[in-house]
């Protein structure tokens, strides 16, 4: 059973910087590289790198970037058949500043990332596609496309509701498992801080839950990884690690997990070897360059 994804395409630009720039300052770059990025890109490749067969759903610009990005797509094995190419928008982009501490901070220009619709969506064949994931780089309508007809079809319909924008919401009733970090947590439960220990994450993801059905996971960085259901709540420690670039973290965090769904794992052995897959990823650079496999993982939790 597949992983099937709706989501962003991006050209990764990074640089690296002693410390990251404060509101009106200008620092000097490192260096300066391109990557293959996007969270839909990202967490597509993570899937596909945990062995899950993947397709994606997405669009890039009829540029130089976009024909570049499908083929650095297709070799990480990911299906690409369902990727537009369009003429009339620029293939998305994102300018990345990461730190010597690992820390980064990202804007995202969507460009045709935006122009999927929700009638693409309802013309794709699900048959097969264990897990339905997305993420909010892509239009909300295109989403809700997704997880209806999904829903039809059977499939667990995952949604990381990053970046936290209000549209994300209205999702929510659509969606089996929601993903958050800390901040979007405290974002959509209208916090004035973020939560960190398990009985008060635990306590704000339940005021989200529509359906006594839904599972919502919370990312809390070095911390590990709580999911909360109605009636349980477990935490998943974090692994100590060396972080060279955390860019990407969340996304293949994300990937991983849908991987581990779609293998038929129970969820706590996927969120256990999402949030491993993660721990791997943030020792290397890029995002998508940085997706483990699903070797790398085994060893690392045999380790």
């Amino acid at each position: 059973m597949g992983v099937f994804v709706l989501g962003s395409i991006n050209l990764d630009a990074v640089a690296r910087v002693d410390d990251l720039p404060r509101p009106g300052e200008t620092v000097a770059g490192l260096s300066l590289e391109l990557f293959l990025g996007g969270k839909g890109a990202n967490q597509a490749v993570a899937a596909a790198r945990m062995g899950a067969p993947t397709r994606l759903m997405g669009a890039v610009g009829k540029d130089d970037s976009g024909a570049s990005l499908k083929v650095k797509l297709a070799g990480y094995g990911v299906q690409v058949a369902d990727v537009a190419e369009l003429s009339g928008a620029p293939t998305g982009q994102a300018h990345v500043w990461v730190s010597n501490g690992g820390e980064n901070m990202i804007v995202v220009t969507g460009g045709a990332n935006m122009m999927i619709t929700p009638q693409q969506v309802a013309a794709t064949a699900l048959e097969g596609q264990r897990v339905l994931l997305a993420q909010l780089e892509t239009p909300a309508s295109a989403i809700e496309a997704l997880f209806k007809a999904g829903a039809a079809k059977g499939g667990l319909r995952v949604l990381n509701a990053a970046p936290a924008l209000p549209q994300g919401a209205a999702l929510f009733p659509l969606t089996d498992i929601l993903i958050l970090n800390q901040t979007e947590l405290a974002t959509y439960a209208r916090l004035d801080h973020e939560p960190a220990k398990l009985e008060e994450v635990s306590k704000a993801a339940r005021k989200l839950m529509s359906r006594p059905d839904q599972t919502i996971i919370v990312t809390l960085g070095k911390t590990g990884v709580a999911a909360v259901r109605r009636d349980e709540a477990f935490l998943v420690e974090g692994r100590k690690v060396k972080a060279v670039d955390t860019v990407g973290a969340g996304d293949c965090f994300c990937g991983a997990l849908a991987a581990g769904l779609a293998a038929n794992l129970d969820l706590r052995e996927a969120v256990e070897q999402a949030n491993a897959a993660a721990a791997l990823s943030v020792q290397k650079p890029g995002a998508a360059p940085s997706m483990p496999s699903k070797r790398e993982v085994e060893v690392f939790l045999e380790g």
